[in-house]
């Protein structure tokens, strides 16, 4: 129990830099736009690049931990997606696009492939301590994202530039990812050392994978498209400063962690299909607000509770494609990439939107695509296989 415990905390370890990273960036974005002086849908077509990575990546994401493992992807996947952000700063700060686009496409590659890996290890080691923690690992994911949010308000209150800045997180994450790799455990899970390569593409033809796949893409929007575009939301269309547009970002990302923290013990109670129902009601009222509103403080209300509603969405996704052991890698590795077609999409789309009818109007896709994960949520039920490992020596590869 012991080394289960360690595992679960070093896999917490991995789920805060993973956030921490991309935050730290994403706190400084109108800075980025006015230092490379590019419009908001240039900006969106640069995020673009991040997003081609992802999907690039968790398409293979279930072929690549197959044959190097959970522990060897994941611990390389942080400290390459440090490399990406690191020049994508430097990227800002010699004015060049091309520069920024390459660093964000190399850290969604890694991205992509990591995020498999961190969700199928959270699982197994959900399963093997028999609670639904899955929302916790999310949590720390979260409160990585609040802490870089802090950092890149730091930095903006501060005038440290975006380069040296991820440059310091370069380091950081490659040294902790020397430490947690002798606690993370290898995998994949035994059960599927035998499933083969047409076998793990098979999941492509199951309609659970569509619809899990559906629910994850829309609370991913719900949750990338305030990652990408709430500061400059709060800029261009509250009038925000840009340090305070930082803090609400922080704002937006500690009602996301509170959510994910208090989700196991609700999810527990209540089960997956009502959290899930609950939540998004939470966030579909909480975008309404930051759309219709013009005031300030109701905005940031707005924001808070838009935080809460896109918490569960994500974690409980990822919980239901890995209810199946056997086929946990490649179901996890579909619906992610079915859920990053938001990210995809997202940046694009709500960049052109916002550019043409402003960031507030643009949100109302996001809303409708909460509306999508409201209508699929049944299929997120729990099944009898999410418990039925007991033991996690007989689930995993040491």
């Amino acid at each position: 129990m012991r080394e289960t415990v360690r595992w679960r905390n070093a896999v917490f370890a991995v789920f805060f830099a993973m956030g921490f990273g991309f935050a730290s960036l994403a706190a400084r974005f109108p800075t980025a736009r006015d230092m490379l002086d590019i419009s908001v849908d240039q900006l969106g077509l640069a995020l673009l690049g991040i997003s081609v990575g992802s999907i690039t990546g968790l398409a293979t994401a279930s072929h690549v931990i197959a044959r190097l493992g959970t522990r060897v992807v994941m611990v390389t996947g942080a400290s390459v997606i440090g490399v990406g952000l690191c020049v994508a700063g430097w990227g800002v700060e010699a004015r060049s696009m091309a520069i920024l686009i390459a660093g964000l496409l190399v850290t969604g590659l890694a991205t992509g492939i990591a995020d498999v890996a961190m969700n199928l290890s959270g699982a197994a080691n959900e399963r093997a301590i028999g609670r639904a923690i899955m929302p916790v690992f999310h949590a720390f994911f979260s409160i990585g994202t609040v802490a870089g949010a802090g950092y890149g308000a730091l930095g903006e209150a501060t005038g440290i530039g975006i380069g040296p800045q991820m440059t310091v997180y370069l380091v950081l994450v490659v040294g902790l990812a020397a430490v947690v790799r002798p606690h993370l455990v290898q995998q994949p899970i035994q059960a599927e050392d035998h499933v083969g390569f047409r076998e793990r593409l098979s999941v492509w033809t199951d309609a659970r994978t569509w619809l899990i796949g559906g629910l994850v893409l829309g609370m991913a929007l719900t949750e990338g498209s305030a990652n990408d575009w709430l500061t400059l939301l709060m800029v261009d269309g509250h009038d925000f400063d840009e340090v305070g547009a930082a803090l609400a970002f922080a704002l937006f990302l500690t009602a996301m962690t509170a959510g994910r923290l208090a989700g196991v013990p609700l999810i527990e109670r209540f089960g997956r299909v009502a959290m899930l129902r609950a939540t998004a009601s939470l966030a579909a009222v909480g975008l309404v607000l930051v759309i219709v509103v013009d005031d300030q403080v109701v905005a940031l209300i707005g924001t808070a509770m838009w935080g809460l509603g896109a918490s569960l969405g994500f974690p409980i996704g990822m919980s239901a494609a890995a209810d199946d052991a056997r086929m946990a890698t490649a179901r996890v590795g579909a619906v992610a990439t079915i859920g990053y077609v938001a990210f995809l999409a997202g940046p694009p789309l709500l960049g052109f939107l916002g550019e043409h009818l402003g960031l507030r109007d643009a949100m109302w896709v996001v809303l409708a695509f909460v509306v999508l994960s409201l209508l699929t949520s049944a299929v997120a039920r729990e099944r009898g296989t999410a418990s039925a490992a007991p033991d996690p020596a007989a689930e995993v590869r040491p």
